[in-house]
C-alpha cells in the first residue's frame, strides 16, 4: 500500500488532488491542512494539522509517506524538501510553472534534496479569468489590455487530474510535464467565449498601458502594473497549447467554453 501525502489541501488544486485520488482507488491518503473544517476532506482521508510555511509541523505529516504531493509554497520550500529527503519519502511530484518564471524555485528545491521527481508545469488558470467578473456583472463592455495576446490556459480540475494520475503510477521520475488547455485563445476571444455561456453579447475594449493599469487595479491593486506587463511579453511570445492532459488522463482537456459555462455563476449579474 502507497502512502500519499497531499500538501495544501484546503487550496483549490490541492483539495482537488484529493478528490481524484480517491475516485481513483487510493486508499491510504493523507492530507496535510492548516484548517481541517475548511477542508471538508471526505471520510476514510487521514488528516494532518499543519503547513508548509510551518516546516515544524512537517515532521508528523510526513511520517510513513510514500510520494509526496509538494503545493507551491515559495518561502520554506527548501526546508520542507530537505525535511521531506530525511524523512524517507520516495518521491515528490511538485505543482511549479513553466521554466524560468516565478515558481522555478520550486523545482530547483526539489531537485536539489535528490528525491526523485516529477514537475507539474501548468501555465494560466482558466480562473483568472475571473478578474472580468465584476466588469462582466455590471455590463456588455470588457476594458482590458493586449487583447491579441494569446495562451491556452487550463481547468485546475485537469491539473489536479493529472497530478493525481502521476502521484498514483511508476513511470513519471525525471519527468517535467507542461500543462495547458486544449486550444490556444486571445484574451479578446477569452471574452467572447465567456458572453457565449452567458447568452450575452460581450464587446472588449482594448486600452493603452496606463488606462489598463489604473483599470485593473480596482481588482488587482498594486500588482496591475506587473500584470499588464507580463501581457504585453505574452503578445510578442504566444504560448500554444500541449496535450499533455489528455495523454496522462486518458480524456480530453477542458476547453474555455466548458469551463466558462461550468462557472457562468461567477460572472451574472445580480
Amino acid at each position: 500500500m502507497t502512502k500519499i501525502l497531499v500538501t495544501g489541501a484546503t487550496g483549490n488544486i490541492g483539495r482537488m488532488v484529493v478528490d481524484e485520488l480517491l475516485a481513483a482507488g487510493a486508499d491510504d491518503v493523507r492530507a496535510l491542512t492548516v484548517d481541517p473544517v475548511r477542508a471538508a476532506l471526505p471520510d476514510g482521508v487521514d488528516v494532518a494539522r499543519g503547513f508548509l510555511g510551518r516546516p515544524s509541523t512537517l515532521p508528523a505529516a510526513y511520517a510513513g509517506v510514500d510520494v509526496l504531493y509538494l503545493a507551491p509554497h515559495l518561502p520554506t520550500v527548501t526546508e520542507a524538501c530537505r525535511m521531506a529527503a530525511e524523512a524517507g519519502i520516495g518521491r515528490i511530484v511538485d505543482l511549479a510553472g513553466p521554466k524560468g518564471e516565478h515558481w522555478q524555485a520550486v523545482e530547483d528545491a526539489v531537485e536539489a534534496c535528490g528525491l526523485p521527481f516529477t514537475h507539474l508545469e501548468p501555465g494560466e488558470f482558466m480562473a483568472n479569468a475571473t478578474l472580468w467578473s465584476r466588469q462582466i456583472r455590471a455590463g456588455d463592455v470588457v476594458l482590458d489590455t493586449c487583447g491579441d495576446a494569446v495562451n491556452a490556459p487550463i481547468a485546475q480540475e485537469d491539473v489536479a487530474a493529472v497530478a493525481a494520475r502521476v502521484l498514483l503510477e511508476d513511470g513519471h521520475e525525471g519527468r517535467s510535464y507542461e500543462l495547458t488547455g486544449p486550444e490556444a485563445l486571445s484574451r479578446r476571444q477569452k471574452v467572447t467565449l465567456i458572453g457565449e455561456a452567458l447568452g450575452r453579447e460581450l464587446r472588449y475594449v482594448d486600452l493603452p498601458r496606463d488606462e489598463a493599469v489604473e483599470e485593473l487595479a480596482k481588482d488587482m491593486g498594486e500588482h496591475a502594473g506587473w500584470y499588464v506587463d507580463g501581457l504585453a511579453m505574452l503578445a510578442q511570445y504566444p504560448h500554444q497549447a500541449v496535450p499533455a492532459v489528455a495523454e496522462l488522463t486518458g480524456r480530453p482537456a477542458t476547453t474555455f467554453l466548458e469551463w466558462a459555462r461550468r462557472n457562468a455563476d461567477l460572472f451574472q449579474r445580480s
